[in-house]
């Protein structure tokens, strides 16, 4: 795994904070792009993918999005937004939870990543948006459509044509996060969602994030062959005929 001072990273046991360090807005260049891709690469190639909680350091930024001094020309502003769609791909595909710790803004590429995050937990001072229209600039289309998915496209339009920032309670109501809490209980917060949601049943975690995130995607007979397809993930797994067990052992004693 690549090593560098903007982009710290802590393991505890089957879970990793990984934080995005550039001060003082944690904006991303091609490089932390690069190092988050490889990072996330790494943890999802292990035989039991830890959660990932990540953050931006500093108060007042998870992370102002794309670093805007890199797009001066399509030779460098390619491979750079290949590069970003790459990680969100990675981010979606990630066999394990995945969950946002905010502190202030989340905007354009990094409200990218809040859409294809499992979940977000913010803080009041918050703000959220997608302001590439009013800077010249255009969000990933695959951001675009997750904005859409998650959203709905009424909320994505007011996003995406206006270019304004909203609030966290505005965020809150629209699906851009999932929970507000005060500042000082963010991270452990956060910390405290990954950790429950990585001791559900691996596989069967993998399988329903995957069916979620492609089932748009589908028509009704590749539905189909998913679900026979993922059968294996419950019906032979030996955690998951315990849980159907106890499920059924407390039915009947009621």
């Amino acid at each position: 795994m690549i090593s560098d001072a903007s982009l710290l990273i802590e393991r505890d046991g089957d879970l990793v904070t990984i934080t995005m360090n550039r001060p003082p807005a944690n904006a991303l260049n091609s490089r932390l792009i690069a190092l988050l891709l490889d990072a996330i690469e790494c943890f999802a190639a292990e035989e039991q993918p830890p959660g990932i909680v990540l953050t931006g350091s500093g108060s007042r930024f998870f992370s102002a999005g794309g670093d805007i001094k890199e797009v001066v020309g399509l030779e460098v502003a390619r491979p750079r937004i290949r590069l970003f769609h790459q990680l969100l791909v990675t981010m979606e595909s990630y066999p394990g939870p995945i969950v946002c710790a905010v502190r202030g803004y989340a905007v354009g590429g990094a409200l990218e990543f809040l859409l294809h995050a499992d979940h977000v937990v913010a803080d009041k001072a918050c703000k959220v948006g997608f302001p590439e229209i009013n800077h010249g600039l255009l969000p990933v289309t695959k951001g675009m459509r997750r904005a859409v998915e998650k959203l709905g496209v009424r909320a994505a339009q007011e996003l995406l044509y206006w270019g304004d920032f909203i609030d966290a309670a505005r965020a809150k109501a629209i699906g851009a996060i999932n929970e507000v809490v005060r500042t000082e209980e963010v991270a452990p917060r956060a910390t405290e969602v990954c950790r429950a949601l990585r001791q559900k049943d691996r596989k069967l975690f993998d399988v329903i994030k995957r069916s979620l995130n492609r089932t748009a995607l589908l028509d009704d007979r590749a539905l189909e062959d998913m679900t026979v397809a993922d059968l294996e993930a419950y019906v032979t797994a030996e955690s998951s005929a315990e849980a159907r067990a106890r499920f059924l052992s407390k039915n009947s004693k009621g």
